[in-house]
């Protein structure tokens, strides 16, 4: 069995393809399930709604009213009493026709609904490295437990040869206890990656709302994705024009000036459209049997002028004049943060496929090391002990290659979350590196 095979053979040992999971549907299951997205939808709807009620400001208004009475007259010293009464109904409408706050704060309303938006952008990003690195770590956590189980079973080889050289002769006690404390040493390892596994695997389980889940493994030799473009500066100008941070706060300083202009609306005149109509019916009264019916309608203009208000309009607008400031610096802050993060995450990446190609060369060194440590060891020129650290370095280098290539994998997923990018598509690439 070549290197490469028997590295898919150890990596499928714990799943079974047939049931295994691929990260795009691991995700879609989180996506309808995990409490944290789903807090943040009705967040977005929450925001969004509030955003649409600023509407009500520059929409008219209209309202009914009816009311009816009955009255009982008993006069002391008269011969008769009187029961009269009065019913009545009313229409009225409003519609402002001059009212800059009112326009401002619709305008701030729009800019809810993109706010909310954004954020829910920013939480779906969120959700999806969060089950990526959920995904891999199942998937790293299996594959140290395969290389523990693979290494356990060469040292057991080992010390039934030491038990065996000791026995005819051919080796020292010393031998065979070396080879009994690596067997102990690496069944102790056994059982923590055994537990690891157990551990990931749930925490897995509980974002998708399944049992069972069997992450799909990467099928090796794999063909890590570098970035594309390979270029720092082309991510840092897409993160500061397009990160969910930075359009948020881009939004936050937009609402703020519309604030200032709420604030200066305070010294300026409003003027509504006003309408009326009513209708009064009586049926007698204190003097009369007669019912009457009386109907009446009317059309005006409001004007309202303020003159003065104790100065508060003017500390207003100071109030969010200087909020205006503390927006746009909070947009300045994002946007260095996005491009330091965008800047991190992508010579992270590169960093990772350099590591990988390097630790395959140690992969391929430390296995042909091992091989001329056990042929040293059967014709004497070794000792135990040079084939026992031999194969632990081996085994090291493929659990260091394993998680290198998701590292690798991970960090594509975070470089596209840092620059604004990220979306459920781009799982569709790492699916392809997945065995069928």
């Amino acid at each position: 069995m070549s290197h490469n095979a028997l590295y898919l053979a150890l990596g499928l040992a714990l799943a079974d393809p047939t049931q295994a999971q691929s990260l795009s549907e691991v995700y879609q299951s989180a996506r309808g399930y995990d409490a944290t997205y789903q807090s943040a939808m009705s967040q977005a709807k929450a925001t969004e709604a509030r955003g649409e009620q600023a509407k009500a400001g520059i929409w008219p208004t209209a309202g009914l009213t009816a009311g009816a009475s009955r009255t009982y007259l008993d006069v002391v010293g008269a011969t008769d009493t009187r029961t009269y009464g009065t019913q009545n109904a009313g229409l009225s409408a409003s519609q402002p026709l001059y009212r800059p706050s009112n326009w401002a704060n619709y305008e701030q309303g729009g800019k809810q609904v993109q706010l909310a938006q954004a954020q829910l952008q920013a939480a779906e990003q969120e959700l999806i490295v969060r089950t990526s690195q959920l995904y891999f770590d199942v998937l790293t956590a299996q594959d140290t437990l395969t290389f523990v189980q693979a290494q356990k079973a060469a040292v057991a080889e080992q010390l039934a040869s030491a038990k065996r050289n000791f026995e005819v002769g051919t080796s020292t006690i010393t031998d065979s206890r070396e080879a009994q404390a690596r067997f102990d040493l690496v069944t102790a390892q056994e059982i923590a990656a055994m537990n690891d596994v157990q551990v990931k695997k749930m925490a897995l389980d509980q974002l998708v709302g399944k049992t069972g889940v069997q992450p799909k493994p990467l099928a090796v030799p794999a063909n890590l994705p570098a970035p594309t473009p390979n270029d720092v500066n082309a991510w840092v100008a897409h993160a500061e024009a397009a990160h969910p941070s930075v359009v948020q706060a881009r939004i936050a300083v937009d609402i703020a000036k519309l604030e200032t202009t709420k604030a200066e609306a305070g010294h300026k005149p409003t003027l509504d459209l006003t309408a009326s109509y009513g209708a009064n019916r009586s049926i007698g009264s204190a003097t009369s049997t007669a019912t009457t019916r009386s109907n009446s309608g009317t059309v005006g203009l409001a004007l309202n002028l303020p003159l003065f208000a104790g100065f508060a309009v003017q500390n207003r607008v100071k109030e969010t004049l200087a909020l205006e400031d503390k927006a746009q610096s909070d947009l300045d802050n994002a946007k260095r943060s996005v491009a330091q993060a965008t800047r991190t995450a992508f010579y992270g990446v590169q960093s990772g496929l350099s590591s990988v190609k390097a630790i395959e060369a140690a992969e391929a060194s430390s296995q042909s090391a091992l091989e001329a440590n056990k042929l040293g060891y059967q014709v004497g020129v070794r000792i135990n002990i040079d084939v026992l650290n031999a194969q632990s370095q081996l085994f090291q280098t493929k659990r260091d290659l394993a998680k290198a290539r998701y590292d690798v994998l991970m960090g594509n997923l975070k470089l596209r979350q840092a620059n604004g990018t990220l979306k459920a598509d781009d799982l569709a690439p790492v699916n392809a590196l997945l065995v069928k």
